[in-house]
């Protein structure tokens, strides 16, 4: 298809996006290798365990950056800029607040959050301490998702990307100093993520301070904004919720099947992931460019965005799906897969190709959707499409892990009809700031 201007556009946000969300993952996988290099198998373990609560937790509160996000393009398009900031700024301040919640709520249950997942002994005092000193860097995680949020919606992908980059270079050389230099053990590790965090954290309040200040907005907190900002990111939250459930659902599926059968699932999901980072970078676009188009009050610009970002998502998944496709033979060996896993794997890697072009238009429509404030609905919807999946999923326990992953694909399907069906109206074509 021919390069528009939209294209270009669409490019411009997404491009940067996509960099920003995969350098996000290898904050984990810096620690991963660091500390398997320095510390040996226990410590990996327990950085497991305490580095999936984090995870959850973070993820949990992924609202701040789409519900700012579209907050603040909606007042950047209607012009009204000291509005959006007020929003950013609120935004910021919501997510110190959690932070600090998350601090209070999680410190003293550490011991018991590690138990849940089987640790004992000194892996279980390991994932104790990690998670500890980690948490202390929630408020700058959370600031991270909000800044992040504010700056999309100013369209700007740009900064992100830069900070993202700087903070991972800045947790991989701490991390280094601190565990194999100055020999701080798993401890090292914790910390030299909380610094690098903080910082990026830093670098999002420094900007969005200036922003603020050359708007006259007030740095304070407005208790009504925070207020607003976190029934806004209710909706949100359950979407995350019902996305969270999905997947925690196949993995204890997986689980039970057998280590082989969860082996080859845990190594298809890393595939999955990763595609997932290039279409949802075109969401991220979408969240951008349909906020700012209706906050102008521009329906006709709406729908065209959401026509050509449709299409971006449908072919980038046929792309994505035939890479798939070819690099099939290949994938097992990149992981070292044992035979009885690389056979699974392969059976596992159809499925996970042949669902991506369905995942492009998915992922294209959530994001125009949370870019439109449509939260309510894809709350409801959320709620929904999980339970089509559960059914699904339940009778997939009984058949093997391809039927499992088709079950997934079941619920990519009814995401799809809940939102084409959705798109297609247009009671989310709310306009104006």
């Amino acid at each position: 298809m021919p390069i528009t201007s939209r294209d270009r556009e669409i490019l411009r946000l997404a491009v940067p996006a996509f960099g920003a969300l995969v350098a996000e993952p290898l904050f984990l996988l810096a620690d991963y290798a660091i500390v398997g290099h320095g510390l040996g198998t226990t410590a990996v373990g327990a950085l497991g365990v305490a580095g999936t609560v984090l995870t959850t937790l973070v993820n949990l509160c992924v609202f701040l950056a789409y519900g700012t996000t579209a907050q603040v393009a909606r007042q950047t398009g209607a012009g009204e800029h000291a509005r959006a900031m007020r929003s950013g700024v609120d935004g910021i301040w919501l997510a110190i607040a959690l932070g600090a919640a998350l601090i209070a709520a999680c410190w003293p249950l550490a011991p018991e959050i590690v138990s849940w997942f089987g640790a004992s002994g000194t892996q279980a005092a390991q994932a104790v301490t990690y998670l500890r000193i980690s948490l202390l860097g929630t408020p700058g995680m959370l600031v991270v998702l909000a800044g992040t949020g504010v700056l999309r919606g100013l369209q700007d992908t740009v900064t992100p990307l830069v900070v993202a980059v700087g903070s991972f270079a800045a947790n991989a050389a701490l991390n280094a100093w601190f565990v194999l230099g100055l020999g701080w053990g798993i401890a090292g590790s914790a910390w030299g993520t909380v610094i690098a965090q903080s910082a990026g954290a830093g670098v999002y309040l420094v900007v969005v301070a200036r922003g603020a200040l050359r708007h006259r907005t007030p740095l304070t907190p407005s208790l009504q904004g925070i207020r607003q900002a976190g029934t806004a990111g209710v909706a949100l939250f359950i979407r995350t919720v019902c996305l969270r459930i999905v997947l925690l659902a196949a993995t204890a599926i997986a689980t039970r099947m057998g280590e082989a059968e969860l082996a080859a699932y845990a190594l298809a999901t890393q595939v999955w992931t990763l595609l997932a980072f290039a279409l949802d970078a075109i969401a991220i676009a979408g969240q951008a460019i349909t906020g700012r188009s209706l906050g102008a009050g521009d329906v006709p610009a709406t729908r065209d965005a959401t026509r050509r970002m449709v299409q971006w998502g449908l072919w980038s998944g046929v792309l994505l799906g035939l890479l798939v496709i070819v690099a099939r033979p290949l994938v097992p060996g990149l992981f070292d897969a044992e035979p009885a896993v690389a056979g699974l794997l392969l059976d596992l890697l159809w499925p996970v190709a042949l669902f991506q072009p369905i995942c492009g238009i998915v992922f294209v429509l959530d994001g125009v959707l949370i870019g439109a404030g449509d939260q309510r609905y894809l709350a409801w919807a959320g709620v929904w499409t999980t339970l089509a999946y559960l059914p699904a999923a339940l009778l997939a326990s009984g058949i093997g892990v391809v039927a499992l992953w088709c079950a997934l694909g079941v619920w990519m399907v009814a995401r799809l009809i809940t939102l084409v069906r959705r798109a297609s109206g247009t009671a989310w074509l709310v306009t104006g700031a």
